[in-house]
């Protein structure tokens, strides 16, 4: 079937090329707002959910409960979202999510009781289960459309979104309810969707330009193949692997750092908003980084990096010392689950991106729940233990993975010219992607 919903991007040079250009710079402009709108919901709720957890009177075992509402809600949405996309446009999904989120987030402050808390967070889960897995399907073409692995910038944002959510929270914890904190933010994303929503539903989504030769070097899995779908799992396995510690870190961070270290909870808070604001400063270099160094690399180096801090962060006796482990994990995190997202929708198109978000942001949403269980056979510092576990995991499977798609040596992307190195990259979106279903 042809493509849905694209327009082709017209060649630089020409009013043609500069209305495109524009066309494209402000869709790539009004996507990251909705990637830091999403981070900044969900950050404003993380930082609550010690409130939350004493106002429903729930154990860590019921709060695992609880939160598993949110996994089963994506989970379901986020298989229901591809077909979505492809009938209505990722753009207009991605609107329609966000104004469910941007409801939802207030829901949680109005329960009384461990089960009521679970049924609004299968609401809140299936609104950002679907933002998710819509707003990457939209970046992939964004970042094809660009030529660049600017995959990092969009995440980027959601973790600046993530780190101003949780500061925020931080500060207002001690003088707000989470009532009225989680109702402004409804009014805040409400707004926001407002302002950006309006962009994407002008702007159809831009179709991939002509695919550049590839180098008779490059190998890797053809498009399409068992090969292909195997290499995808996997590449949705890493996301999963580090998806999982955000999701553990977002939800158990600030408890771990208020019931087993005895942090003031404005500095418990301040643990999500460390992990964020490194993350954040990972990602926004992420593009440069994988420029130079390759995917390979990257992928490796970030899941040692992680797996090491996420030790410290889990088993240190000071405050400071656990702080100081989630920044490192942040870092260590930062652009593994772009690139694997980014990798698998060159390796399969939209399907690739629907499967690997749904492994990676299961991963996110199942891990907490899984965190929670696991602190009331053993206890919540050994429970953290887990993420670097599967951060290393991560690493290992980067490694594997490094012949997967059209790469250079040592994994490194190729250049317009077929050649790897630290030149400007042309992400292997352009040269691997199928046509959409």
């Amino acid at each position: 079937m042809p493509l849905l919903n694209k327009v082709r991007t017209a060649a630089s040079g020409g009013s043609g090329g500069d209305t495109a250009a524009r066309s494209l710079s402000r869709l790539r402009f009004a996507l990251t707002l909705f990637f830091a709108l999403d981070g900044f919901l969900f950050a404003g709720w993380v930082v609550r959910i010690p409130a939350v957890k004493e106002q429903t009177g729930a154990s860590a075992g019921d709060l695992g409960l609880a939160l598993l509402g949110v996994s089963a809600g994506a989970v379901v949405t986020m298989t229901l979202t591809g077909r979505l996309c492809r009938r209505y446009g990722s753009h207009a999904v991605t609107v329609a999510t966000a104004v469910l989120l941007s409801l939802s987030v207030a829901l949680p402050a109005l329960t009384r009781s461990p089960l009521a808390l679970g049924l609004v967070l299968l609401v809140f889960g299936a609104a950002y289960g679907g933002i998710n897995v819509a707003m990457n399907s939209a970046a992939v073409d964004v970042v094809t459309a660009l030529r660049r692995p600017v995959m990092p910038g969009f995440h980027a944002a959601f973790s600046l979104g993530g780190m101003l959510g949780a500061g925020l929270g931080g500060l207002l914890a001690g003088s707000l309810s989470p009532t009225v904190h989680l109702l402004g933010l409804t009014l805040v994303g409400l707004a926001l969707t407002g302002v950006a929503g309006p962009v994407l539903l002008r702007h159809p989504s831009p179709a991939p330009p002509e695919p550049l030769p590839a180098p008779a070097a490059a190998s890797g899995p053809r498009p399409g193949t068992p090969a292909s779908r195997r290499t995808v799992l996997l590449f949705g396995t890493i996301a999963l692997c580090t998806a999982y510690g955000e999701g553990a870190l977002a939800d158990w961070g600030a408890l771990h750092l208020t019931q087993d270290l005895h942090a003031h909870p404005g500095v418990a808070a301040a643990g999500y908003s460390m992990f964020a604001l490194t993350m954040t400063v990972g990602r926004l270099s992420g593009t440069a980084l994988l420029e130079r160094l390759g995917q390979t690399r990257t992928l490796v180096a970030g899941g040692a990096t992680a797996a090491a801090g996420m030790l410290l962060g889990a088993l240190a006796p000071t405050v400071w010392a656990a702080l100081l482990g989630f920044a490192v994990t942040g870092l260590g995190l930062a652009n593994i689950f772009p690139v694997a997202v980014a990798r698998a929708g060159a390796l399969a198109g939209p399907g690739g991106v629907a499967t690997a978000s749904t492994l990676g942001y299961g991963g996110m949403l199942l891990g907490p729940p899984s965190i929670g269980f696991l602190a009331d056979w053993f206890s919540l510092p050994t429970a953290l233990t887990t993420v670097a576990a599967l951060a290393a995991g991560a690493a290992v499977m980067g490694y594997l993975a490094r012949e997967a798609g059209a790469t250079g040596a040592a994994g490194e992307p190729l250049t317009a010219g077929g050649r790897s190195g630290a030149g400007r990259a042309v992400p292997d979106t352009v040269t691997a992607r199928p046509p959409a279903p």
